[in-house]
């Protein structure tokens, strides 16, 4: 798909400080959709994006810390 192959290009050119700007913007919308979810859903969407987070978080710092043992 030509979107997938354009995000490649786009993140080989990338340096950290690109992805950061990326991480930030994506961390930002995150954080005004859960301001305006409903209190009954708060806990259900901390416990559910909690998990989410530690198991993309996880591979994530197992991959640079082998990166990092390896330079």
């Amino acid at each position: 798909m030509k979107l997938f192959e354009v995000a490649n290009q786009y993140c080989k050119k990338a340096t950290w400080k690109t992805l950061f700007l990326i991480k930030m913007c994506l961390f930002s919308i995150g954080i005004i959709v859960g301001l305006l979810l409903p209190d009954r859903f708060r806990m259900l969407f901390l416990v559910i994006f909690g998990i989410l987070f530690l198991l993309t978080y996880i591979p994530l710092m197992i991959r640079f810390y082998k990166i990092w043992k390896n330079n």
